[in-house]
């Protein structure tokens, strides 16, 4: 048994290196295309999608950088469910500020879709007035160059929607600062991995810019409404209809506003179970990507069979080639402003990950705003009659 065990871990390490080498390849080749990028004379004009519900942290900064934009010809439409949502209020005293900046305001009133997010897109869809629109997470904040270098890969009209990577920012508590270390070095490492395999076939939800006869043509924004990964169904419905998804060589900030242990975990497992569903074969083999939880079983296995020179070997090499990982992606690709705090705390969050990653076969169900979901094939959400009070997800004990 004992050698099965180690034979077990040696396997993880070997498959994880394998992972490592495939990321290494996807971050030269993103470096190589951000290098060669040049200035694009083509601006199109856009419309920014910006879904609010209530006044998150900070929220008044991060919508701020949308006006500061170096783009000749942008609007900005916000959408909540209620006009009096605090959120949206917010927006209204940003706008003030940036009278010369186009904006709307709207509300949904009753969500027509299980995913209430999707409500306000087909709102905000119809509302806007030009033809590239640029759809991003209230709790993300962008550079100035943001619109410029998203809707740039538009020159060419085989694109049909872009993406970018984010890096995770984190200012305050350990559980904020691991979840963010995920965002931007197994989160990165991953799609970086897939672009290369296959090309991007999805769009991250920070960051989703579309063609609108794109969106049409896949019936409109109402088609996202049943799902809970909105993100990876857009993406991958225009990219399976044969237009391009382009990965952006922009990157931006995202910033995490789980900062207690349980907040922070009840997040991750939701998108863990969401990946699970939505890429079920792929979320599967990721358990061969990891590298901690290997290099702990097989330093465990050879203690016990008295090999430990043998044995903290195999436990460095895992968090060793982590780190290492973590300093290339957060360097080169997500450019990460807390490098070495991200660098020493990576080997930790990819222990964490497994077990997320194994948490998310502990049930169907999910915890989102409040209520409980159940997740089918497909990604499908389905409401059930219980509130988060009376059925808590799935906890997982670290």
């Amino acid at each position: 048994m004992l050698k099965l065990l180690l034979g077990l871990g040696v396997f993880g390490l070997i498959t994880s290196s394998v992972f490592t080498g495939m990321v290494l390849a996807g971050v030269f080749r993103f470096v190589r295309r951000r290098r060669d990028a040049r200035p694009q004379p083509f601006c199109p004009p856009v419309s920014l999608l910006k879904p609010l519900h209530g006044a998150e942290p900070n929220l008044e900064a991060h919508l701020e950088s949308f006006f500061q934009q170096d783009y000749p010809s942008y609007e900005i439409l916000f959408c909540a469910r209620q006009a009096n949502d605090a959120g949206l209020e917010i927006a209204r005293t940003v706008t003030a500020r940036y009278p010369h900046i186009p904006a709307k305001f709207l509300f949904t009133g009753d969500n027509t879709y299980i995913n209430a997010k999707v409500s306000s897109l087909e709102l905000m869809g119809t509302a806007a007035a030009h033809d590239i629109l640029i759809i991003s997470d209230s709790d993300v904040r962008v550079t100035p160059d943001y619109i410029r270098e998203v809707a740039a890969p538009f020159i060419d009209n085989k694109v049909g929607a872009v993406t970018c990577l984010y890096r995770g920012v984190a200012d305050q508590g350990l559980w904020s600062k691991l979840e963010a270390a995920g965002m931007s070095i197994e989160m990165t490492s991953g799609v970086l991995a897939a672009d290369l395999m296959e090309g991007m076939q999805f769009t991250l939800g920070p960051t989703m810019a579309v063609r609108r006869s794109c969106v049409n043509e896949i019936g409109g924004f109402g088609i996202l409404g049943p799902y809970c990964a909105d993100d990876f169904v857009l993406g991958n419905t225009i990219a399976n209809n044969g237009h391009t998804v382009v990965l952006s060589t922009h990157v931006i900030d995202h910033v995490i506003l789980n900062h207690s242990f349980t907040a922070s975990q009840k997040h991750q497992i939701r998108w863990m179970k969401s990946t699970r569903f939505s890429r079920p074969k792929g979320h599967f083999g990721t358990a061969l990507t990891f590298s901690a939880p290997f290099g702990l079983l097989a330093c465990a296995a050879a203690l016990a069979m008295h090999h430990p020179v043998l044995g903290l070997s195999l436990l460095t090499y895992s968090v060793v080639s982590r780190m290492l990982l973590a300093a290339v992606v957060g360097a080169s690709v997500v450019q990460e402003k807390h490098l070495l705090r991200t660098i020493l705390l990576f080997p930790l969050r990819d222990l964490l990950g497994f077990c997320y990653w194994a948490a998310s076969y502990s049930s169907s169900n999910i915890l989102w705003r409040g209520k409980v979901y159940r997740l089918t094939q497909g990604g499908l959400m389905h409401a059930t009659v219980a509130e988060s009070k009376d059925q808590p997800e799935p906890a997982l004990t670290v």
